[in-house]
């Protein structure tokens, strides 16, 4: 909890530690121009024998928030390994606390990340996390660049 007091202004450029342990190390940079107003926290900080894992977000938008597409791209090893689109906010009926925020607000939450399905085997992952607010993929709200390092097969 600790952690979600937390609140940090991060400079473009600049790394920040998500987490590191014997088996994993994950850290995020901004891929864009654009401080943030932006904490990220993963537990625990293992591939190993885990399920599923406890992620805790804060983040003050820096526009309103009526419309979100979220975009994932993967690269594992150096080679694309997934690309992943996912509409989170459409403006009718949506199910996530970030839709609807205006700007400036303070978005806190806490989700779990199931990985039960998923074995990372050991290497190097570039995961770019890009946040859109139209559906044509032009204005980009939030982009971060994630390295996660596995240093041992989780099979």
């Amino acid at each position: 909890m600790f952690g979600l007091l937390l609140f940090i202004l991060f400079a473009p450029g600049l790394s920040e530690l998500v987490c590191t342990s014997s088996d994993l190390e994950m850290s995020y940079t901004f891929c864009d121009s654009t401080a943030y107003a932006f904490m990220f926290n993963l537990t625990p900080c293992s591939t190993m024998n885990r399920s599923d894992w406890k992620a805790a977000l804060t983040w003050i938008p820096r526009s309103d928030i009526t419309f979100l597409k979220i975009v994932f791209h993967v690269w594992y090893d150096g080679a694309k390994a997934l690309l992943w689109k996912e509409l989170l906010c459409s403006g009718a009926d949506d199910a996530y606390s970030v839709c609807g925020m205006l700007k400036g607000e303070t978005l806190v939450a806490e989700f779990d990340i199931k990985g039960s399905r998923i074995k990372f085997p050991k290497g190097n992952y570039s995961i770019i996390v890009q946040g859109f607010s139209d559906d044509s993929e032009n204005n980009m709200v939030m982009c971060l660049n994630f390295t996660m390092i596995v240093k041992q097969d989780a099979f």
